[in-house]
Formats: structure tokens, C-alpha cells, sequence
């Protein structure tokens, strides 16, 4: 206990203090160094959360243990980055979130127990509006969505029955095309029995109208997707037709503009065609006639005699010369092909092409590393057509064009993939570099520490402390006390006492010992003030002495 007082006693209040201030420094920035990396990152688990399941979630997150933080106005909810999954999960079981709608679970909360049929109808709407909305709301491009359902009801002792209709309003992230709107539509009419596409109206947040649902049916749609039809080709073309010459002159070095002409006029044609040569026998009809008449001139008058029975045979010996007459006709019914055909042309065939291809040319490098153009050779060129042509199906019936042209591009496509080459290299998430920057000030600051702050401490502390040296005129013999100083003051007195005259001797004794005691004054004033200016040094000599003196 000593030592350490002593220890202690040498340091000082200032250095103690000093290292107790820094001590507790270092503690509180390493224990929050500690603290931040067992700390789990906070990741969002749901953003644009309804009022109404922010506070559901955050009851089942609170019910759980799970640790969370809610941002912005509460439709961000955080949760440790690594349980996501298992939270959403588990969340999903419950049937969270439901971003406000209610769905066939509504059936599971209420009893039909004396439950009216109109109200089992109103449920019925509300869990298939739900449904649908909930189902929408799952596409990547839509943030939020609500179906509005008219369900009419046929009556009794009515033909007339109205279709059914649906309104939607959807919060999208971007612009949906009419493909996706199409099949929002198409979506929602196949959940409703007898409900036609077209009669589904669809707008977005800001108001937009997005389908009109007027019930015009497929027309009003292809109305609707003729551009993006015309888009969806030409994109399909050029992107061929780039791939297929980038393998020939290079990635980069070749560029197509491809412009299409579509029909979309939809056209019925009905033809009848007769085909003479292919003839068939259908009916055969014979008919064969024969005659007969007497040469006697009566032969042909009628008597009673000519009616009684035996008459002819009696008389047939007295006629003359009879005439007898056959005829034969015949009748052929013939059956001639016929061909029937009806032909439907739907809209979306090709009119025309006209494609442009834009080619560069040829760079080479010499010794010193500088690049030289040179066009394409006038083969090269003939070849690259004769594939655009069989690759668009040139057809030059239609009116097809082709333009290709050999032309210096104004930047080298080969320096622009070098760059981005090097970009990708450091394809680095936001979060590796949040991370990384936390770390580097981390580093940073323990090293500025344990330079500025530990080492000039520690290397203080572990340094002696010398007294510091006194100039001649103020060194003072630190065992010389005023005790020794009379006793030497009495020595000279015996020793002159012989010798000198009384009142000489004590005019001279008064005379040296007032010297001496203004000396002595001195000296004491000096130590004094050698004291006050130095007093650690003042208390290791008053140490030294007390231990001689032990």
C-alpha cells in the first residue's frame, strides 16, 4: 500500500486525472464498438403499410420478442435483416398484412347463423373484391389496389339481363403498359362469371385513366396495343439482326433501325371456284317410244264391229301394210366441282419493312500503338446485305428496303466496353459499402488513439522524474542545517580568541556572525522560493532525508 501511494503520490492529481479521463474514453468507445456489431442490422420488412396492419404487424412482432423500429409515418416497419424471411413467413400464417381488405376469411369470423341472405350476398362481394385486390396488389409494378364489383341480379319473369362490371383503382410504382393493363382486365373478368373484359374501367393514383371499359370488346383493345405492337416488332428485328452482324463485325460496331408497316384492318374474303374438268355423272335417264299402224284405209275407223271381242282377228286377214315407229331418249345429269373457301385476315400482317444497318469499319495498330481506320471491303459488304435480307425475310413483292452503308462511328466501341468492364468490377451493393466506411472510420480512430493518446500517456508515465538543477548562485547544500552552521560559527570564535583584542574579537564576531545570519537568511528565502516553484522535487528531497534518516 505504500508503493502504490507512493506510485500514486509521484504521478500527481493532473496525471491521474488525465488517465482516468482517457481510461473511461477508451472504455466508452470500444463498449460501443461492441455494442454496434452485435447490434443486428435493421432491414425494412414491409413499406406502405395501411394504418390498420402496421399496428396489426407490430402486435405480433411485440407478442413474438422480435425487436423492430417503425420509420417515416408508420408504414415502414424494421426488423433484423436475417430473420426477414422467417418473420414474413410467420406473419403470412396469420394472414398479415392484408393491406386493408377482407378477403373469404370473413366467412371464418362471422356465424350465418341467422345471417339474412342479403347479407351473405354483401359478404360475398366484399371477399371477392378482397380477393382480387389482394391478387393485383402481388404484381411487381402495383403498390395498391381496389376493385369495386356490380353484381347485378336477374329478376323474375326477365329476358333482359345486365353483364357485369368492375372498377379498379391501382397505385403503381412507374407506368404499366397496356399489356399489363390487359391483363388486369382480363384477370378480373375471369373471376366473374359472364363479366367481358371490356367492361372493367381501370385508373391509376394521379387520376389517370388507364382502360376506359366502354364495352366496345376486342376492337377498342386492338385500338389500344397498335403502337405497342408496332414497337414490339421492331425491337424484335433490330435486336436480331444486331446480334446476328455483332458475331460478324463485332459487339458494338454495327447499329440497325428497322421501321415497320403493319395491316390491322381485319378482312373476311369468300371465293367460289367451278371446276369444269372435274365432272361426275349424277343421273342416267332412258326413255324408249314405239308405234305401229294398218295400210287399209278404214284401219284406222272405229265401228261395232271393230269393238266386238274377236273383231281384229277376224279382220286381220282383209287389212293391207301396217307402219311401225320406235324412239329412245336419254338423259344425262352431271355434277361439276365446286370449291367454297372463306378466308379470314386478321390484322397484324406485315405491309412493309424498311430496315437501316449502319456498319464501321476496320481499325488497326501499328508498332507505336496509334489506331488507323480502313472501310470494309465491297465482298464484306455484299455478304453483310445478303444476311440482313434472309434474316428480316426480305420480300420485295411487299416493297422491302435496305440500306446499308460503311461509315466511321465517332467513338470506338471497343474503348466503351473497356469501361464498362472495369465498372463491373466493383459491383458492390449499398450495404457491403456502408460497411466497409464504417470499418475504415473504426480503424482510423483506433489508430489515431493509440498514437496521440495511449503512447504520449503511457511513455510519461513510465519515464523518471530527475529534480530539476539549480544554478550557482542558488545551490544549496541540501544535509547543511542552521545547527551546523552556528556549531561552525562557535569553532572560528575558539579559534581567534587568542590571538585578537577583546573588543576587536567581538566587533568582529558580531560583524561575521550578522554576515552569516544575513547569508543564512538568504539561503533560507531561496529554498523557500525553490519550494514553492518546485515542490515534487521539494518532496523527493525531504523523502531522501526522512529514509538516511530511518
Amino acid at each position: 500500500m505504500n508503493a502504490m501511494g507512493g506510485i500514486l503520490q509521484r504521478l500527481g492529481m493532473a496525471r491521474l486525472a488525465s488517465m482516468v479521463l482517457v481510461s473511461v474514453l477508451l472504455l466508452g468507445f470500444f463498449g460501443l464498438l461492441i455494442f454496434r456489431a452485435t447490434t443486428p442490422q435493421m432491414a425494412p420488412l414491409y413499406t406502405g403499410l395501411s394504418f390498420e396492419d402496421s399496428s396489426a404487424i407490430v402486435s405480433s412482432l411485440q407478442t413474438s420478442g422480435i425487436p423492430h423500429e417503425i420509420r417515416g409515418e408508420g408504414d415502414t416497419i424494421l426488423v433484423p435483416r436475417d430473420q426477414i424471411t422467417t418473420i414474413r413467413m410467420n406473419l403470412a400464417s396469420s394472414g398479415l398484412p392484408n393491406s386493408g381488405q377482407v378477403g373469404y376469411e370473413i366467412f371464418d369470423s362471422q356465424s350465418t347463423l341467422g345471417a339474412t341472405s342479403f347479407v351473405q350476398d354483401v359478404n360475398l362481394v366484399r371477399a371477392t373484391e378482397g380477393e382480387l385486390a389482394r391478387t393485383i396488389s402481388s404484381l411487381a409494378r402495383v403498390s395498391t389496389a381496389r376493385v369495386h364489383l356490380v353484381l347485378p341480379k336477374r329478376e323474375l319473369f326477365r329476358r333482359e339481363r345486365a353483364d357485369p362490371s368492375a372498377s379498379i383503382t391501382l397505385g403503381v410504382r412507374g407506368t404499366l403498359s397496356n399489356t399489363e393493363v390487359n391483363a388486369i382486365q382480363h384477370l378480373v373478368s375471369s373471376a366473374i362469371q359472364g363479366m367481358n373484359p371490356s367492361n372493367v374501367s381501370i385508373i391509376d393514383n394521379s387520376g389517370r385513366l388507364l382502360a376506359a371499359g366502354n364495352g366496345n370488346g376486342d376492337e377498342s383493345v386492338a385500338a389500344s396495343d397498335m403502337d405497342e405492337r408496332v414497337t414490339a416488332m421492331e425491337n424484335r428485328l433490330r435486336a436480331r439482326l444486331e446480334e446476328l452482324l455483332g458475331n460478324v463485325v463485332g459487339a458494338g460496331r454495327v447499329r440497325v433501325q428497322v421501321s415497320a408497316d403493319l395491316e390491322f384492318n381485319r378482312m373476311t374474303q369468300s371465293s367460289e371456284t367451278f371446276d369444269p374438268e372435274g365432272q361426275v355423272v349424277r343421273s342416267l335417264q332412258t326413255r324408249e317410244l314405239s308405234n305401229s299402224s294398218n295400210g287399209a284405209n278404214d284401219g284406222g275407223a272405229v265401228t261395232v264391229g271393230n269393238e266386238l271381242p274377236g273383231a281384229t282377228a277376224n279382220n286381220s286377214a282383209g287389212q293391207g301394210a301396217s307402219d311401225q315407229s320406235a324412239t329412245t331418249e336419254e338423259t344425262i345429269n352431271y355434277e361439276i366441282s365446286k370449291s367454297t373457301q372463306t378466308q379470314i385476315i386478321e390484322a397484324g400482317a406485315i405491309k412493309r419493312l424498311s430496315v437501316a444497318v449502319l456498319v464501321d469499319g476496320v481499325y488497326t495498330t501499328d508498332a507505336n500503338g496509334a489506331s488507323t481506320y480502313a472501310p470494309r471491303t465491297e465482298e464484306q459488304m455484299v455478304q453483310i446485305g445478303a444476311l440482313v435480307r434472309s434474316a428480316m425475310g426480305f420480300n420485295a413483292e411487299r416493297g422491302d428496303q435496305v440500306e446499308i452503308s460503311n461509315l466511321q462511328f465517332a467513338e470506338r466501341p471497343d474503348i466503351a466496353a473497356i469501361g464498362t468492364e472495369a465498372a463491373g468490377l466493383f459491383d458492390f451493393t449499398r450495404d457491403d459499402l456502408m460497411s466497409a466506411a464504417e470499418m475504415l472510420v473504426t480503424l482510423i480512430i483506433s489508430i489515431a488513439l493509440m498514437l496521440f493518446v495511449m503512447r504520449p500517456l503511457i511513455k510519461r508515465v513510465l519515464e523518471p522524474e530527475a529534480p530539476l538543477p539549480l544554478t550557482s548562485d542558488q545551490t544549496v547544500d541540501a544535509q547543511t542545517t542552521p545547527e551546523m552552521a552556528v556549531a561552525a560559527a562557535q569553532a572560528g570564535l575558539s579559534a581567534d580568541g587568542p590571538t585578537g583584542a577583546p573588543g576587536s574579537i567581538g566587533a568582529d564576531l558580531m560583524g561575521e556572525a550578522k554576515s552569516q545570519g544575513e547569508a543564512q537568511s538568504r539561503t533560507l528565502n531561496q529554498v523557500g522560493g525553490l519550494i514553492e516553484e518546485h515542490p515534487k522535487q521539494a518532496s523527493v528531497i525531504v523523502r531522501d532525508w526522512l529514509t538516511e534518516a530511518a
